[in-house]
């Protein structure tokens, strides 16, 4: 499937805006602006990754409950999302376009927290070789079950690795190294963040919380 266009997203939510709600309406608004400005970086896989990610932060991003983890909502992100996709785009993109990406995600060790946990603490147990073992063969489970909301879960994971990686200042932007999964990673977040937002205006009366940083002034 085609992913649509920022612009095609725009007018989409121009037409409804008005019968959302306003965390609602900015919402989106914010997340489509990001992915406008992630379109634009056609040759800065770096850039447009970051961009990308901005995106989904502002489709997703609300107040913290008081015993819910970062993890956590986005995992009951996603499985609204799952529920809400009639036409299963999320699933069809997943498991038709991006197999080869995802399982090469789900096979790096070098965006799976717990080795780079391991490095920081010079824990020699090979404790984080156990844990990416049980995780990559839980993600393969999954990916053979076709269950969406957890490989999408479990992908969003191994490229938050990567997020920090880039916006923490912990690689070399353009670099030789890790370009394979920053070119991943830009295929599938510029596939899945459009898809995302198209669901997501497929139900404009649909509670997806409050959002941070409202507007004022």
């Amino acid at each position: 499937m085609t992913p649509p266009s920022a612009d095609a997203l725009k007018q989409r939510h121009r037409d409804i805006r008005h019968t959302q709600s306003t965390d609602t309406a900015t919402r989106l608004h914010r997340a489509i602006s990001w992915l406008t400005r992630a379109e634009q970086e056609k040759d800065d896989p770096d850039a447009c990754f970051i961009f990308l990610w901005v995106a989904l932060n502002a489709a997703y991003a609300r107040e913290f409950g008081r015993d819910e983890t970062e993890r956590g909502r986005f995992r009951r992100f996603v499985e609204t999302l799952v529920g809400l996709d009639a036409c299963q785009c999320l699933h069809a993109a997943l498991f038709e376009r991006f197999s080869g990406p995802i399982r090469t995600l789900i096979d790096n060790r070098y965006v799976f927290d717990p080795f780079w946990t391991a490095l920081r603490e010079h824990d020699s147990s090979d404790r984080w070789k156990t844990a990416f073992a049980n995780s990559r063969k839980a993600a393969l489970a999954a990916v053979l079950a076709r269950d969406t909301a957890t490989v999408l879960t479990i992908v969003f994971d191994r490229l938050y690795v990567l997020r920090n990686q880039l916006v923490h200042g912990g690689a070399t932007w353009n670099s030789r190294l890790n370009r394979q999964q920053v070119r991943d990673g830009v295929a599938i977040l510029g596939t899945l963040v459009p898809l995302v937002l198209s669901v997501m205006l497929d139900h404009p009366q649909h509670d997806f919380g409050e959002v941070l940083y409202p507007a004022v002034g």
